[in-house]
């Protein structure tokens, strides 16, 4: 029996659609970092159904949100992306999984759509997307017709679009999170020691060759086996996050803090003279003084973490490569701690 003629048209429109659909899954499933995933993604989208707005909503608490705002520099994602509080997105979304869609009263929708697509939006689309079970935002898409993402179509290619984009995106996270050990501490998300040596080798070739000032600090917390001993490993990891995020927030944006070994931590501070690095390192330990550890126990006692130091730099005639500097600060460090007066750090 032959199909209706209508019935015929859609089932070869679905056909077109959902080849589309593999299409897109096909140029994005091989793509292993954020940047290069979310333009493809909203590209293809664009272009092979031309829709005239396409974005992705990120929720600010999601596990994924950190990574994204770092690459706001791409001029795509920075005006394709709308970061909204997880309260916002469960209200407007009213916590469905299958995709939403809506063409009257969208003024309830504006947190989820970018400032730059302004308000000529007729019909929007919305498409949860999950990582490991947790709707971390959605794939959306927007039209000045208000008939083209009108309430009541069909949904179910929008559901399989959301759904491989999560398959895609969690192979993504998986190689972000891999990338991202390799090069970083995993406790306190600092650079690790490797990249902190061949970072601290172009700068001394960088110092070397422009005659520029280089100065580096290498500096440990004072007593931290008794931090350790005394409250727990727990604490200990926190007294060294503690450290990490105040030598972060301190520095300047072309400073480079990494974690050494242990409680050992290294700054590169390029065209820094040593009277400039003591300063940095001055307003650390000030900081530290009076931002104690708090304690998570019942004891309301803070804990007051203290650093040790020590600088090189170049312009020094006895620092002829990099090592030798690192092993210089290392031996002011040495000597820095051998004079200073036995003092309990939670005291």
């Amino acid at each position: 029996m032959d199909l209706p003629q209508p019935l015929l048209e859609r089932l070869k429109q679905n056909e077109k659609i959902a080849k589309k659909f593999y299409e897109i899954e096909a140029s994005i499933l091989s793509i292993l970092n954020f940047q290069d995933f979310l333009e493809k993604l909203l590209r293809e989208i664009s272009e092979k159904f031309n829709v005239p707005h396409t974005w992705i909503s990120i929720i600010r608490e999601s596990s994924i949100a950190d990574q994204l705002i770092d690459i706001q520099n791409s001029t795509l994602l920075k005006s394709s992306t709308a970061f909204v509080s997880r309260q916002s997105f469960s209200r407007m979304t009213r916590n469905r999984v299958s995709p939403l869609l809506a063409n009257t009263d969208l003024e309830k929708f504006k947190d989820l759509i970018p400032e730059s697509f302004g308000r000529s939006i007729g019909s929007i689309s919305i498409a949860p997307i999950t990582l490991d079970g947790e709707i971390v935002g959605s794939i959306n898409q927007a039209d000045s017709d208000r008939h083209r993402f009108e309430p009541g179509i069909d949904t179910s290619l929008l559901e399989q679009l959301a759904l491989k984009v999560s398959l895609c995106l969690s192979n993504v996270t998986a190689h972000e999170q891999l990338k991202f050990l390799a090069f970083h501490d995993p406790l306190t998300g600092l650079l690790n020691r490797g990249v902190m040596e061949r970072i601290l080798e172009r700068e001394f070739q960088r110092a070397k060759r422009y005659g520029m000032d280089l100065s580096l600090l290498f500096l440990d917390l004072d007593d931290f086996k008794s931090i350790n001993d005394t409250y727990g490993h727990d604490t200990g990891d926190r007294a060294l996050c503690h450290v990490a995020d105040c030598l972060t927030r301190l520095k300047r944006d072309s400073d480079i803090v990494a974690r050494f070994a242990g409680d050992e931590f290294v700054v590169i501070l390029p065209s820094t003279t040593e009277i400039q690095a003591e300063y940095y390192i001055n307003r650390v330990k000030q900081t530290l003084a009076t931002s104690p550890l708090s304690r998570e126990s019942a004891d309301p006692s803070p804990i007051h973490v203290r650093l040790s130091h020590g600088i090189s730099s170049v312009p020094n005639k006895s620092v002829q490569s990099s090592k030798s500097l690192l092993k210089e600060a290392d031996k002011k460090l040495y000597n820095a701690k051998k004079n200073k007066s036995p003092k309990k750090s939670g005291v």
